[in-house]
């Protein structure tokens, strides 16, 4: 019988081979062929990925996002998708292989956590776990796409490979995706809050970075409708926005304690 630990370990397989496509793609000034090739390898790594999370999900009797190791491939599997939608909307295969560079990287860090299923603490039984970090993760899929585009804009690369104006499309769409769900996110976070603890707010250390992260997405599509900045400043914004992603996801949970301190 096929399980979690295998199925990730057949997506992650598919995630690395379809480097190679990506990196031929990145290359070469056409190539519709590499293109479909790296699409079709991604997209099995993803369907692996999603059947591992179905069955972690029935394992656990929850949504498999309670912990480091599981919120990490549940990211990935977030940023898989995210990229997918980005590339067949966008056309963006040329940040492909840096996207799945980093995406690698994910789940490498997630295989060096505890992968144990353990206890379900009584501030984690809510209906609404899956809301909301399905939001929050899929805004920072989204987010982690920008901020790849906004790294590709910043760097001196070569015309061939990058479109200024295509990449600051892409940086725009993938935040303008992004910040609704990172809006529903917080506030169905409040919500649980509420539940959970008994107030919306409480100025945990996760929550205030949550909200900073938020401002510093709402202050770029603010100067961007406003056409207040440059392409290049607000690429600058976007690179920020994501390192604020990091710290509330990861670097919170590592250097401050607070209510949301079982997510360590």
């Amino acid at each position: 019988m096929l399980n979690e630990y295998f199925l990730l370990s057949v997506a992650f397989a598919f995630y690395l081979v379809s480097l190679i496509p990506h990196a031929f793609v990145f290359f070469r000034k056409t190539a519709p062929r590499l293109e479909k090739w790296a699409r079709a390898l991604v997209s099995l790594g993803l369907l692996a990925q999603t059947a591992a999370l179905a069955i972690r999900w029935k394992v656990t009797g929850h949504a498999p996002c309670t912990n480091m190791y599981e919120s990490l491939v549940f990211f990935s599997w977030a940023f898989v998708i995210m990229y997918l939608w980005a590339d067949l909307t966008l056309k963006i295969s040329r940040l492909g292989f840096f996207i799945l560079v980093c995406n690698q990287a994910v789940l490498m860090y997630a295989f060096s956590h505890d992968a144990a299923v353990k206890p379900l603490m009584p501030a984690l039984q809510s209906n609404w776990l899956a809301l909301h970090v399905a939001t929050c993760f899929f805004s920072y899929g989204a987010f982690a796409v920008s901020f790849i585009a906004s790294i590709a804009y910043l760097l001196p690369l070569p015309k061939k490979n990058f479109s200024r104006e295509r990449l600051d499309q892409v940086i725009y769409r993938s935040i303008l995706f992004g910040f609704p769900l990172l809006t529903l996110g917080v506030a169905s976070g409040a919500v649980w809050a509420n539940e959970a603890w008994g107030a919306y707010w409480s100025w945990d250390p996760k929550e205030t970075w949550a909200l900073i992260t938020w401002m510093i997405y709402a202050l770029y599509l603010h100067l961007r409708l406003m056409k207040r900045w440059s392409e290049k400043k607000l690429a600058w914004v976007s690179f920020i926005g994501f390192l604020s992603v990091i710290f509330t996801y990861i670097g919170v949970n590592l250097f401050l304690t607070g209510l949301h301190s079982y997510a360590s």
